[in-house]
């Protein structure tokens, strides 16, 4: 008995059809008044999903200045001075010496840019610039909803450290009035403050 075996030819590729290229990868750079307007656009953008943030609207420039870290604002850009696609940055978590190595941040990616790999470029960058700076913890707090927000801080090496039930009400859009659940992630730099 001999063991018969089908072959089957693959499709011809249709004449027409274009080569899939991999989008190149964004180019990080710091994060300055020149590109506050789209970063302006792509926080209200997150925050108009009602699963951004509390915040009902985004700040003025000279508010997001004095509260953010200079250092560690970042942008994601689809190339070299181009379109902004997605933005970071930190503040400090306290005014106290002994937390001086801890913040907390913030990240957005603009939606046609999402499921591309922007939040994790700006998620190591803003790594790279806290722990070249001496600090030992970067911490968030997420809805329990934002399921793609929780996956990407894992994948950074966040780990989950509570759940704050109820912690507050939403005051604004379809989710108004409603009290929301937030988990807190924290990564601990295994180089900085070690």
């Amino acid at each position: 008995m001999t063991a018969r075996t089908e072959r089957t030819a693959a499709a011809p590729a249709p004449v027409d059809a274009a080569p899939v290229v991999a989008a190149p990868a964004p180019v990080v750079a710091a994060l300055t008044a020149a590109e506050w307007p789209a970063v302006r656009a792509i926080y209200a953008a997150g925050i108009a999903t009602g699963h951004a943030t509390f915040e009902s609207e985004p700040p003025s420039w000279a508010a997001f200045d004095a509260a953010k870290l200079a250092a560690h604002r970042l942008v994601a850009q689809a190339e070299a001075g181009g379109e902004v696609i997605g933005w970071t940055a930190a503040i400090a978590t306290s005014d106290r010496c002994a937390y001086a190595g801890v913040v907390e941040h913030s990240l957005y990616v603009d939606a046609r840019a999402r499921g591309r790999g922007v939040g994790g470029v700006l998620l190591r960058a803003l790594i790279a610039s806290t722990e070249s700076a001496g600090i030992w913890t970067i911490q968030s707090g997420v809805f329990v909803e934002n399921e793609a927000s929780l996956a990407l801080h894992r994948s950074a090496g966040f780990r989950v450290v509570g759940h704050r039930e109820r912690v507050a009400r939403m005051a604004y859009g379809p989710l108004a009035g409603r009290w929301r659940d937030v988990v807190l992630l924290e990564r601990r730099s295994p180089v900085a403050g070690a």
